[in-house]
């Protein structure tokens, strides 16, 4: 019995998968929540300190004789983050995270020194974007010059991980690309973008080693071993972005499906054999954590929407699907925008919710909670069509997250997107695409090589019984409703961008 555990360090909390790839059964799934620090300039933060307690009370829910039996471990990390570390190993500040959206004036800084949008999709394959880690490292060069001149190394919230882990830096292509400071063609640093950051200081040697997908970040030192009861030595495997590892726990690692993640961001992607650069700016461009590429699109606002509005009307999560499935199809032309968290896609960093064309007919809970609904997709669905002007054909959408455990939001997405739908069995994506990556680079360490492809074959299956195919009926009414939306979020341009 090889037993591989998958650590999924998320915004809202860190969870651990128990996987034995013997039995192919999931022997354990711990969790534990922690809190965000929020302000009104688009500050989203955490403390480095919380994830590894997080995850030192995740093991400690584990059966001991289980812990003992772990060969590796895998780590998923929400992308983005900028983890800040001094000489001595310790973190310098908060860690400023994928949605904090405080430095849109870095990001414009940036791109303006490196000749726009279209100059950097040219060169390097993606613009700079306030999520994105480079304008974090700008800013902190900006406002807090003591803890910039401190700095040491940058780290990604999977790589600190993986260094309280095996006490080694190291960070692995795929979470890499979500930096904006590479250029994604040759999977290299781009020289131009570092110095356009800080012309004085050679940011290059605050980047760890490089690490393909198929490498060990390293193996469990004693202190973690200790604090996680778990035997010194265990293999960690390079782990990567919390889609990238997605991409492995849904099987998607070739040309045809793509996966949807419904959670507090929205997230689309497929996986390729060649860098896909999307002219317009839609799509990110990002390496994968399987050796190819991995093209995407994020919004910051999903599920947030709902969840905000069942919480006004006081629902839980049942009652609020029904009670949104109560109005028609496009919401008797209401239409949110749910840019709680301002926005990356379309790239609206001073976003704010809104809800506009109330009619005397349409201003009821069921209409709200149905805009709600639809606003989530219809963003999503923005990304899908950008991978059909691209050319890439889509068989299907792999649903993950918190949506895609219920009826309603899979039959939506499904009419909305005009794609037929499935949900994988294990629904933790995240963490077990962290345990299958981890077993390839297991099996590698020991002489037994497998192809990631053969692994996915074996341990992820398809669940038949969730799958949706679109309502030909209900497609050309969501066409409609689409459109609609669309004019509304190109209409609010010059108050957000």
């Amino acid at each position: 019995m090889a037993i591989i555990v998958g650590i999924d360090v998320g915004t809202q909390s860190t969870k651990t998968l128990w996987y034995d790839t013997t039995s192919r059964k999931t022997l354990a799934l711990t969790q534990k929540a922690y809190g965000l620090t929020e302000r009104p300039d688009g500050t989203r933060e955490q403390d480095a300190s919380w994830w590894i307690e997080a995850i030192i009370a995740c093991f400690s829910q584990v059966d001991p004789a289980i812990r003992e039996q772990v060969e590796a471990i895998g780590v998923s990390g929400q992308q983005h983050g900028f983890v800040p570390v001094d000489a001595a190993g310790e973190v310098i500040r908060p860690v400023k995270l994928w949605n904090d959206t405080s430095t849109a004036a870095e990001c414009g800084e940036l791109n303006h020194a490196l000749g726009g949008m279209d100059d950097l999709l040219s060169r390097e394959g993606n613009p700079i974007l306030p999520g994105y880690t480079a304008s974090k490292i700008l800013w902190l060069k900006k406002h807090e010059q003591q803890s910039y001149d401190r700095l040491d190394m940058i780290l990604l919230p999977h790589d600190y991980v993986n260094f309280f882990l095996t006490g080694e830096y190291s960070m692995e292509y795929g979470d890499a690309s979500g930096t904006a400071l590479m250029d994604i063609r040759s999977r290299t640093w781009s020289e131009r973008i570092l110095a356009a950051v800080d012309s004085e200081r050679d940011l290059r040697k605050m980047l760890p080693p490089l690490r393909e997908a198929s490498e060990p970040a390293g193996h469990v030192c004693s202190r973690a071993a200790g604090l996680l009861g778990i035997p010194r030595g265990v293999l960690v495997s390079s782990g990567g972005g919390d889609n990238m590892m997605g991409a492995i726990g849904t099987g998607t690692v070739a040309d045809g499906p793509l996966t949807m993640s419904l959670g507090t961001s929205g997230t689309v992607f497929g996986c390729y054999s060649h860098p896909v650069i999307d002219s317009k700016g839609r799509l990110a461009a990002f390496c994968s954590s399987s050796g190819a590429w991995l093209p995407l699109l994020c919004t910051m606002n999903c599920t947030v929407a709902t969840e905000r509005v069942r919480e006004l009307f006081g629902k839980d999560v049942k009652s609020f699907d029904a009670l949104a499935m109560e109005a028609p199809v496009g919401s008797g032309g209401l239409v949110m925008l749910p840019y709680f968290n301002g926005e990356r896609t379309p790239n609206y960093p001073h976003g704010k919710g809104c809800l506009m064309g109330f009619t005397s007919e349409n201003m009821t809970e069921a209409h709200i909670s149905r805009a709600a609904m639809e606003s989530a997709v219809f963003g999503l669905k923005y990304g899908l069509d950008a991978f059909k002007e691209l050319g890439f054909p889509i068989t299907e959408i792999r649903l993950i997250g918190g949506g895609a455990k219920s009826g309603p939001w899979r039959h939506m997405v499904a009419d909305v997107c005009d794609v037929p739908v499935v949900v994988p069995q294990v629904t933790e994506a995240a963490a077990f695409g962290a345990v299958l990556q981890a077993y390839w680079a297991w099996g590698t360490e020991k002489g037994e090589p497998e192809e990631l492809t053969d692994i996915i074959t074996e341990h992820v299956v398809l669940d038949g019984n969730s799958a949706c195919m679109p309502n030909a009926s209900v497609v050309p009414l969501y066409q409609e409703a689409y459109v609609r939306y669309l004019s509304y979020v190109g209409n609010v341009a010059p108050l957000f961008s």
